[in-house]
């Protein structure tokens, strides 16, 4: 018996958004997905633009259903033979479409998928002999239905049957030795082409939901080891703070310097309680540049401004930690300067790479600077000080506002390369 996950190729269960603690890179993958005009591989279509999308790309292999369309228009058939050759043409192609179009995305039970799928043969059979050797067509979308909905392993022996029962049809019909030999590759390849798109769906929506949980665990792994590092830290100093100001209360009506100097031991020990809590989220609150990259090149887009980021290359071997922190900080910084204070309609971030230092260049074309820097650029400028590195601002060659970040490379002494002597 197959495998129910195997038969109904459900879409796995959607996770949370985004969640807020997560990098700029997931905001923007998150951006991205929203903002996606057609339905993703292997996911069913949420909206009716996306549904006819979907529609279109299967209409399209409708195309080859000229042939019995042709036969019923030229009239060399009866009325009735006509409105029941029409009648049965649109009930298999209904029959098609459900299957085709809506099993890949929502499965159908196993009963109605052999059900559709033994109407579809039966309608190919009879409107063949029927109608004639321009119906046999219909033969190549039953392989292809049953590529698109059996799973592999009876797949691989339905649609060569189907291709055997195709040329069965075509021996009773008149005249069709010659359509019957053309149509045998087609139902073949057709079968398994689809066989082989519907492992890649659902290899796709593997993927697609083993990474949305890796992200959500490695989410969840960064929460535990803040709630542990806060829960070490914390723990013993809160448990201190507390006894020594119940003891500092006892002593305030008669020993009032003693109370004093447990009051300075609750100074001391908040204080190095704050020092062990900045400690243990510095590295959680550190950014990258790559994501920073990613980050500021989806908010430029949504404020409509168009961005040059070719020459952003994020990965450099020799930036430590340190510094790429203070440069995706100063990034992060002047892209949201630029939206918010600029105007400007063009920007262009640049990483390049002066003597021993990096330089983070952002220019815009926009109205520029106004007034002394406010609290984001004195605190970046801080930051990147801290970095051992620089803040440099001013406006453009030709208008607008630049903003420059230098940090230093943690490289060893360069040996530079001796010149070629000169003939």
């Amino acid at each position: 018996m197959a495998d129910r996950a195997e038969w109904t190729d459900g879409d796995p269960e959607r996770r949370p958004g985004v969640l807020r603690r997560l990098t700029w890179w997931a905001d923007a993958m998150a951006y991205d997905d929203e903002n996606d005009r057609s339905a993703a591989i292997g996911q069913s279509p949420e909206n009716l633009r996306q549904a006819l999308i979907k529609l279109m790309w299967i209409g399209i292999w409708m195309a080859y259903m000229g042939a019995p369309v042709s036969d019923l228009v030229d009239g060399h058939h009866t009325v009735p033979a006509t409105v029941c050759g029409a009648l049965g043409l649109l009930a298999f192609v209904a029959i098609y479409l459900v299957l085709v179009f809506r099993h890949t995305g929502r499965a159908l039970s196993r009963a109605a998928v052999f059900g559709a799928l033994g109407t579809c043969c039966v309608l190919a059979a009879v409107l063949t002999l029927t109608m004639g050797d321009a119906w046999l067509v219909l033969c190549v979308y039953v392989s292809v239905a049953y590529g698109a909905v059996l799973p592999l392993r009876l797949a691989r022996w339905a649609i060569p049957l189907n291709t055997a029962f195709m040329v069965a049809v075509g021996v009773l019909v008149r005249g069709s030795h010659g359509l019957v030999s053309a149509l045998v590759i087609p139902s073949l390849l057709g079968g398994f082409a689809m066989s082989g798109v519907r492992q890649m769906v659902r290899t796709t929506r593997a993927l697609r939901a083993a990474r949305a949980t890796v992200a959500q665990l490695a989410a969840n792994e960064e929460r535990l080891r803040l709630a542990r590092d806060l829960h070490d830290l914390l723990g013993h100093s809160l448990s201190l703070i507390t006894l020594k100001s119940e003891l500092a209360g006892r002593m305030l009506p008669d020993k009032p310097e003693q109370a004093a100097r447990q009051v300075a031991d609750i100074e001391r020990v908040s204080r190095q309680a704050l020092v062990d809590v900045r400690e243990a989220v510095s590295g959680f609150r550190r950014p990258t540049l790559e994501a920073e990259v990613a980050g500021a090149r989806t908010t430029l887009a949504a404020a409509g401004v168009a961005a040059d980021l070719s020459r952003a290359a994020a990965h450099h071997p020799d930036l430590p930690p340190d510094q790429e922190g203070a440069l995706a900080w100063a990034l992060r910084e002047a892209v949201t300067n630029v939206v918010r204070h600029s105007g400007a309609r063009r920007c262009a971030v640049t990483l390049d790479e002066m003597d021993d230092e990096l330089c983070l260049t952002v220019t815009d074309d926009g109205r520029g600077a106004t007034g002394p820097h406010g609290n984001g650029l004195t605190g970046l400028a801080e930051r990147l000080q801290l970095a051992d590195g620089r803040l440099e601002t001013g406006p453009g060659e030709r208008g607008g506002f630049v903003l420059r970040a230098l940090v230093p490379l943690s490289r060893g002494v360069r040996v530079e390369a001796p010149s070629p002597a000169a003939p």
